[in-house]
């Protein structure tokens, strides 16, 4: 394509007719170049740049933001359809997307409030709720995430407690709350248990995979060297291992959200669980659409948030 629009001059061969240039002639200075000649004979285009000189820039690109956007709308359109459906042919006074709105206004127009010990806001229920799960999951991470990496690093370890884990691991999390009322003698701690009990698996298992799938390369050359077991974990198992922790972290906290609303439903007291079973006695159902919305949001948050802080503290390689 190249050859065949520009030629250089020792190519160029005068014209049998009298054009004026005949061999050894000097061609005039107004006459066309020998690279300009082929271009319009080839009929190429000339760009054309526009007023003032400068490139034009690219739009915006609509297209994208439309499939960011609209997808959801959609989704959540059809929620909110397929809501007042039901809410138009139900016979038991089923709450419609309107109603629940105008009462979720209300609700979160002051959801602090107290006026007893049973009787408080929506914001203080979910920061309980919060403040259980943040104890059970602190308490799973302090124990499982070094349990993984023993039973990682050491065969023997790991021989001795995956039957056991194998065995504990299906365990349904609301088992352990009995054994938890009996043990601690109070409602409170016995959710804190058994927050502490369901999100203690995810930590144990992923982190112990992580040291499992290091590779033996990175291990080998920490043996040539000599290396401490100290030097051997802050140099190689936690940078390696770190994506795999976090992983487990994320599934914890998921897992701990869940369970903890249906231990305060058993347990009661102050909390976004008891809150949905004492508006269910009070056949509130508005306030129950609202509780499982919010418990739906603050899930996707903490998601959001755990999400990001793997990111961060993940290299690029493992992200890709």
């Amino acid at each position: 394509m190249v050859s065949a629009v520009f030629h250089s001059p020792a190519e160029a061969t005068p014209s049998p007719s009298g054009g004026g240039l005949g061999r050894g002639h000097a061609r005039p200075a107004s006459s066309q170049s020998a690279n300009e000649v082929p271009l319009a004979a080839a009929g190429a285009p000339t760009p054309a740049l526009p007023q003032g000189g400068r490139e034009e820039q690219p739009g915006y690109d609509w297209r994208e933001l439309f499939l960011k956007v609209l997808p959801p709308l959609f989704g959540m359109g059809f929620l909110v359809g397929i809501w007042a459906v039901v809410a138009m042919t139900s016979t038991s006074n089923f709450p419609s997307p309107a109603d629940t709105f105008r009462q979720a206004m209300v609700i979160f127009g002051d959801p602090f409030y107290q006026k007893g010990p049973n009787d408080q806001g929506i914001g203080w229920n979910v920061l309980s709720s919060l403040k259980r799960v943040a104890m059970g999951f602190s308490m799973a991470a302090a124990i499982g995430i070094p349990l993984g990496f023993m039973i990682g690093r050491f065969t023997f370890l790991s021989r001795m407690f995956n039957p056991l884990i194998s065995l504990l691991r299906p365990v349904s999390p609301l088992a352990w709350l009995p054994i938890g009322l009996m043990v601690f003698k109070g409602a409170n701690p016995a959710a804190i248990w058994t927050i502490f009990i369901c999100s203690i698996w995810p930590m144990i298992i992923n982190t112990a995979v992580g040291v499992q799938r290091v590779p033996s390369d990175y291990m080998n050359v920490a043996r040539v060297l000599n290396l401490s077991e100290w030097k051997i974990f802050s140099k190689i198992l936690f940078p390696a291992v770190l994506p795999y922790m976090l992983t487990g972290v994320r599934l914890a906290v998921g897992t701990a959200w869940l369970v903890i609303v249906a231990a305060e439903m058993l347990t009661g007291g102050v909390g976004i669980g008891f809150w949905v079973w004492d508006e269910w006695n009070n056949l509130n159902v508005k306030n129950i659409i609202i509780a499982i919305f919010t418990i739906g949001i603050v899930g996707l948050l903490l998601e959001f948030a755990l999400i990001k802080l793997a990111t961060a503290f993940t290299f690029e390689e493992v992200k890709s």
